[in-house]
């Protein structure tokens, strides 16, 4: 695989500052040292002490990606919103895992990507999902289609620039019409279920209503933070558990029997174009009908 940069200001600096700065990790630099390339305006660099100058296009070339393990390849249906050749932004429904498990080796969200991939005739491509969601959780996921375009995007995974939002159908009626939710979560040995724990990891959710219902209240969440269950969690923790959400004791006589929650909307930087890119997912028809009904 080969991805290129020119370099466009007239400031001096060496190629590795310049690679440092469009997001090739320590990790991945040592890679592309070690087995791939670096060539600048179509010349092998001669180190990565080698100062480029205004209009230098920087390649760098890395070798084939080794697969951990091999994916079963789905042919199940996959709703692909946005395909190009570093990102797929997928709709993933309601009841279908992420990864495989140790119950479910071979229909889970990422054998449908594999499958999809071998019918688009990318047979070496080895997908990473970024934005991994329950799963009874619905809505949008971003997938890498390489180990590089998953390194890039680790940055934004980790200053939160990567914008998730979510809609979240929650019991009774809260008492503000925004919140911040920053209670440190964790749980206790081996156990499924998350709790609100003082030695937890630290969380952050940002929530506005968005319309009251008789017996619930629909909410657009934003998260800063990517802990397992953190939504349920941070609402359930203020007796506002989801509708449907067994897990966290949410109503499940309301209409809906799952956790009624909805990844709506997913925005990135994509650092191979240079551009930001945002996507939406409409409502589920589940959760519209539990707004409808009430």
């Amino acid at each position: 695989m080969e991805f290129s940069w020119v370099k466009i200001d007239d400031k001096e600096e060496k190629v590795r500052y310049f690679l440092q700065n469009h997001g090739v990790s320590g990790r991945l630099f040592k890679q592309v040292t070690g087995q791939g390339k670096i060539l600048i305006n179509g010349q092998l660099a001669a180190s990565t002490g080698v100062r480029l100058h205004q209009n230098d296009r920087v390649t760098i070339s890395l070798p084939p990606e080794k697969r951990m393990q091999q994916v079963i390849a789905s042919t199940r249906s996959l709703k692909v919103i946005y395909a190009d050749d570093n990102w797929l932004v997928v709709d993933k429904p309601a009841g279908l895992s992420s990864i495989p498990g140790p119950t479910n080796q071979s229909d889970t969200l990422l054998n449908r990507v594999q499958g999809w991939l071998i019918r688009q005739n990318s047979l070496t491509t080895v997908p990473h999902i970024v934005t991994r969601l329950d799963r009874f959780t619905s809505g949008l996921v971003l997938v890498a289609r390489h180990h590089f375009a998953h390194s890039l995007i680790a940055r934004q995974l980790d200053d939160h620039s990567l914008d998730k939002r979510y809609y979240a159908i929650v019991a009774g009626q809260l008492d503000t019409a925004h919140g911040l939710f920053t209670q440190p979560i964790g749980r206790r040995g081996t156990e499924i279920r998350r709790r609100v724990l003082v030695d937890g990891k630290k969380a952050k959710t940002e929530y506005w209503q968005r319309k009251q219902l008789a017996r619930a209240t629909l909410v657009e969440v934003k998260l800063y933070t990517g802990r397992t269950h953190q939504i349920r969690v941070h609402f359930a923790a203020q007796g506002h558990p989801l509708l449907g959400d067994e897990l966290y004791a949410g109503p499940l006589d309301l209409g809906i029997t799952r956790q009624a929650l909805h990844a709506y909307q997913l925005g990135f930087y994509d650092p191979f174009t240079q551009q930001r890119l945002q996507f939406n997912s409409p409502l589920p028809a589940d959760m519209q009908v539990v707004i409808d009904q009430q």
